[in-house]
């Protein structure tokens, strides 16, 4: 699981390597709209210099126009600190706050993000049809006129890298997606962001969207397209990953899954998705994630959000590493990569404190043995059948993930 160089930032396009995937964490904006997961703005500093520090390209840090004098607060002492600290290699993450197609919002962007080396304002505006009609009350004709006049508008306070973004572009017209996004495009905008924002679309759905936006829109050579997508039917990893397959060339993700509803998909699943089948299964794809960070930031949006990770999620759930079949354990006790397709290591956590057998009714002769052997005892073939069957008649009353 070798990491490759990360190419030279430019906001339309990625040189030299068409396999990299720009990571864009959105888990202090969009993460942080999960229900009740506020963070302080010392909280979000912490994240976003643990963010940079993950190797996430880009951070969404936050939408300044809103009402809440904090949330500008943290986008512009995140701008200034974060996204000027370059580190011994060069890279400083792009910073990136959220705007609807309202000027106040992009002045509000403008003044948070200024002073940062790399920053991006996302503009964003609904296209399907429910949302024009029911939230907008707009008809696509001024919903295409607003989209270019605020991407425009971006362009002329200093913006050089701008996102547009169609919301809840997975229900929207084909055709008026690739318009609006082929103007956007012509007005300036280096990303074009495929929203699946209510976890509706289908993994071959979002691959064909994709698909049809590289050859469907005008100018399309000139911008990175990413996928944002939610969790509500429990497929964002794989929508995620479509996506990738089928062109995008940026993610955008949070920490731990967490977002808005279901949540959003999740940066740790990607990254060792990519890290562990890319090669074979993704033609090369690889990210800039120091993979090793994993853990560590997943401990502190865990702290800081009070939202509690299940136990059974993958790459950072409590029992990712633990084993409790005695079939499972009598393989991990003689080759671990029988039931472990990457190793606590590579998250960074230490592989003996965290690769566990748990001794429960379902435990066998193996694991149990290994385990008196590492206590220090050492008993004849009778003491041991005997020591056996009595942990057994004990496991098969208890309850817990207790040893």
């Amino acid at each position: 699981m070798s990491r490759r160089q990360r190419p030279d930032y430019i906001p339309n396009k990625i040189p030299n390597d068409d396999t990299y995937v720009r990571i864009l964490d959105t888990t202090l904006r969009d993460g942080e709209q999960a229900a009740g997961a506020a963070m302080t703005c010392s909280e979000k500093l912490a994240v976003a210099h643990q963010l940079a520090k993950l190797g996430v390209d880009c951070m969404d840090v936050g939408f300044p126009a809103t009402n809440s004098k904090d949330a500008f607060e943290a986008v512009k002492m995140i701008a200034k600190e974060v996204g000027n600290n370059v580190d011994e290699n060069g890279f400083v993450p792009v910073i990136c706050a959220i705007a609807r197609c309202v000027k106040g919002d992009i002045d509000a962007a403008w003044e948070a993000l200024k002073e940062a080396k790399r920053p991006r304002v996302i503009v964003f505006i609904a296209t399907s049809e429910i949302h024009m009609k029911y939230k907008l009350n707009k008809t696509p004709e001024e919903v295409l006129k607003l989209a270019k006049e605020s991407v425009r508008y971006a362009k002329s306070l200093g913006f050089q890298d701008i996102a547009f973004g169609c919301e809840d572009a997975g229900r929207s017209n084909k055709e008026f997606l690739h318009q609006i996004y082929g103007e956007a495009i012509k007005e300036g905008a280096t990303t074009i962001i495929f929203a699946d924002t209510v976890g509706y679309n289908f993994p071959s759905e979002v691959a064909q969207y994709i698909a049809d936006m590289k050859a469907n829109i005008p100018g399309v050579e000139n911008a990175i397209i990413s996928v944002h997508v939610h969790n509500d039917l429990g497929l964002a990893l794989a929508n995620t990953l479509a996506g990738v397959q089928a062109g995008a060339r940026q993610v955008e993700l949070t920490i731990n899954g967490i977002g808005e509803r279901a949540g959003n998909a999740a940066l740790e699943e990607f990254v060792m998705a990519v890290m562990t089948r890319g090669d074979d299964l993704l033609g090369g794809l690889h990210t800039g994630i120091d993979p090793k960070q994993i853990s560590e930031t997943s401990k502190m949006v865990e702290e800081f959000t009070g939202l509690k990770i299940q136990k059974t999620k993958p790459i950072v759930g409590g029992y990712v590493f633990s084993h409790a079949s005695g079939i499972h354990q009598d393989g991990i006790l003689k080759n671990k990569s029988t039931y472990q397709i990457m190793s606590p290591e590579d998250i960074g956590l230490d592989e003996y404190s965290n690769t566990s057998i748990v001794l429960g009714k379902h435990s066998g002769r193996h694991a149990f043995k290994n385990r008196l052997v590492q206590l220090g005892y050492d008993f004849d073939e009778k003491t041991f059948d005997e020591l056996f069957f009595r942990f057994k008649e004990i496991a098969d009353k208890k309850k817990g993930d207790g040893n």
